[in-house]
């Protein structure tokens, strides 16, 4: 059933307290409602929101740089404490796992090899090294001491790679549009129609770019690791 609890955020000292409706709340949290304003039961802040006790324009300033109440529920519902049940609980874990998994072999590299590591080989990884996932913070906060844990367990580091380019006449403007995707930092066009660039992105996405290029072309397309 829908009910309604006080979801609350501490800055600087300072307790600031909205009254949410849990389930809409959840919702808001996980990216399945768009509209913060959807999960809240009572458009105030308060200081004390038991004892209705609301927090004055100034405090909201100072605290959260606005006074807009949309903009201060985003923050809290983010980065507050929201009371949620165990089943939501473990269902904002496993989402959060699976976006900083994600992050992580985007970006990441085996030193040794310069070949991206797997999805499957990061998850074992963290399982071994039995990381711990906060559903309340943003995946992208919790990568940078979640990859210190799992770099004692296997070798990885995040890197870029640059890669060289080259793309016959018939299938060059077809090509571009997914190699601007990538990041193009140069390009040439030839006296015979075909492109040359060299593109610029995160290591762990060779395998998907090779992929998409060797589709385009039908596998005719030049291609070089010029660093990681």
């Amino acid at each position: 059933m829908s009910k309604t609890v006080i979801a609350k955020y501490v800055v600087n000292g300072e307790p600031f307290e909205i009254f949410v409706n849990s389930d809409a709340a959840y919702e808001y949290m996980t990216g399945v409602k768009k509209e913060v304003m959807s999960a809240l039961e009572v458009d105030e802040v308060f200081k004390d929101a038991n004892k209705g006790e609301r927090t004055s324009n100034d405090k909201l300033q100072k605290a959260f740089g606005t006074t807009d109440i949309t903009k201060i529920a985003d923050i809290i519902l983010k980065k507050g404490n929201v009371p949620i049940t165990t089943e939501q609980r473990n269902k904002l874990i496993e989402e959060k796992r699976k976006q900083i998994v994600t992050i992580i072999s985007r970006n990441s590299i085996d030193p040794r090899t310069n070949a991206p590591h797997t999805i499957l080989h990061i998850e074992n990884a963290m399982a071994q090294a039995k990381v711990a996932v906060d559903p309340m913070k943003s995946a992208s906060e919790q990568v940078d001491p979640i990859l210190k844990k799992i770099e004692m367990i296997i070798p990885i580091k995040f890197a870029n790679v640059k890669i060289g380019v080259k793309i016959g006449a018939a299938q060059a403007n077809r090509c571009y549009g997914i190699l601007k995707q990538y990041g193009i930092k140069s390009e040439q066009w030839l006296s015979d129609g075909s492109l040359e660039v060299i593109v610029e992105f995160p290591a762990g996405l060779q395998a998907e770019f090779f992929d998409k290029i060797n589709k385009l072309t039908a596998g005719s397309a030049e291609t070089k690791i010029l660093g990681v």
